[in-house]
């Protein structure tokens, strides 16, 4: 009797793990990606220029977010810090859905897991899903209690000496800051994100000169390693359980919560019912991916499946963030829109794929219990690649190659501790790499015009 438990939990890992081995390729390519954006496509700080609620302002907010990290908790909170700067409801909460929706990461792995219907469905949902909530929150916006809020959280920051991250948008802590020659202070809410601005205060060049250099690859290393610490605990807890769900929640629960059969009245209580299941799974960020996966081989339709990979911005930790930072009125509020968005937007695309015949077939598909993840395939190979890729970025970041450091490259500018050398009329000077070390011997006296020592000849921000 006991055999059975088991190995139902054996199967249940065996599935979890691998998905997660199927989709770590696509996962880990598209966080180098995000890392590379982050890092080197120039972004102004978006508050200043999202203050109305404009289709302009609306499609800067969507840019943003979609350069941004996939982080749901992150995006609650950069939202939050583009609301009190005084960018309008809309803008902000098209922020949070392009930041959780059109991100390289999430949409190969839904690929990948999933299908290209459902990459499609993402998508173009994704840009669905911020017009609906755009004309929703200008019919019903109340202003009065948003701007009252708006001031509340103003005021709570000034009295708490409360600043953003210049890097990313959190709040900041007395933690990690620095007192910049102007007497500003800057607080960050990292040591990765004070370590990303003293890179951009030293760098120098373009992205190319950078990226042949130590001190280029630590940046991207360093934002590689931000977007894990924010992802990794969602990520593994959304594949671990979809494996249990699919073992365990008896076909009869499926076939209760979701109506079966073809028609509109089916497809919309399926894509209610996909984004109340959503509120309640406690899955956020990419980890309710696999969870989906869980739902389409339960035969939920392709309405409730796609509402509920929209819905990771409404869970209840995240709703529970909302209440702390806004209060339960605006709470209320915006799970009532994004409810409503989600659940729409849902049931429009299995219509709109229905009329188009591109609505996948899941009685064609093999099992999640059938399938055989661990072989020696085009997934093995490109997990080698990527793994390798993920290696060399966490050992560049724990190395500290290129890092923040003692001494400044005359070439491009990093900032480096121990790395290449070469001394020059009785000075020495301190290189990110080889590259810019030869670049010195080619023509020293174009880069010696001051002493390598950051201490005394650069004085951009003190500790």
């Amino acid at each position: 009797m006991q055999t059975v438990p088991v190995d139902g939990v054996l199967e249940s890992l065996r599935i979890g793990v691998g998905f997660l081995w199927t989709a770590a390729w696509a996962i880990i390519m598209g966080l180098v990606i995000t890392s590379l954006v982050q890092v080197y496509v120039s972004k102004e700080r978006m508050a200043g220029v999202l203050g109305e609620g404009d289709i302009a302002g609306v499609t800067k907010a969507t840019l943003f977010g979609a350069a941004s990290s996939g982080c749901s908790f992150g995006a609650v909170a950069i939202g939050k810090g583009l609301f009190t700067k005084g960018a309008h409801v809309v803008n902000f909460l098209a922020f949070m859905f392009a930041s959780t929706n059109l991100i390289v990461e999430l949409g190969l792995m839904i690929l990948i897991l999933l299908g290209w219907e459902f990459l499609v469905a993402e998508l173009l949902g994704g840009l669905i899903l911020i017009a609906v909530m755009a004309g929703i929150v200008h019919l019903t916006l109340p202003e009065s209690l948003f701007e009252e809020v708006r001031a509340e959280l103003n005021q709570r920051d000034h009295d708490h000496d409360v600043s953003t991250d210049p890097t990313c948008g959190m709040e900041g802590t007395d933690e990690y800051s620095i007192v910049t020659d102007g007497g500003e202070t800057l607080r960050f809410c990292s040591e990765g994100c004070l370590e990303t601005y003293q890179q951009q205060a030293a760098s120098g060049g373009g992205w190319r000169d950078e990226l042949l250099s130590w001190g280029g690859w630590y940046k991207v290393g360093n934002q590689y390693r931000k977007e894990w610490s924010m992802l990794y605990t969602d990520v593994i807890a959304g594949f671990l359980i979809s494996g249990f769900v699919i073992v365990f929640v008896p076909q009869w629960v499926w076939n209760t919560l979701f109506l079966q059969g073809e028609g509109v009245l089916v497809s919309a209580e399926n894509a209610v019912m996909g984004v109340a299941i959503a509120v309640v799974s406690f899955v956020g960020s990419m980890g309710n991916v696999p969870f989906a996966v869980a739902l389409w081989g339960g035969g939920v339709s392709f309405a409730g499946v796609i509402a509920f990979v929209y819905a990771d911005l409404i869970t209840v930790p995240v709703l529970n963030v909302y209440r702390k930072y806004y209060g339960w009125k605006v709470m209320a509020y915006i799970l009532g829109v994004f409810f409503v968005t989600m659940a729409f937007t849902g049931f429009l695309m299995e219509q709109l794929f229905d009329v188009l015949g591109i609505v996948p077939d899941l009685a064609g598909g093999t099992t999640a219990s059938e399938q055989t993840y661990f072989e020696l395939n085009y997934t093995f190979y490109l997990n080698v690649i990527a793994f390798a890729l993920s290696g060399f970025l966490f050992y560049v970041y724990r190395r500290g190659l290129g890092a923040p450091g003692q001494y400044r490259d005359p070439v491009c500018g990093m900032r480096t501790d121990d790395g290449p050398r070469h001394t020059y009329e009785g000075e020495t000077y301190y290189f990110c790499s080889n590259t810019c070390k030869r670049t010195f011997e080619t023509d020293p006296t174009e880069f010696a015009g001051q002493g390598p020592d950051v201490e005394h000849h650069d004085h951009d921000h003190e500790h």
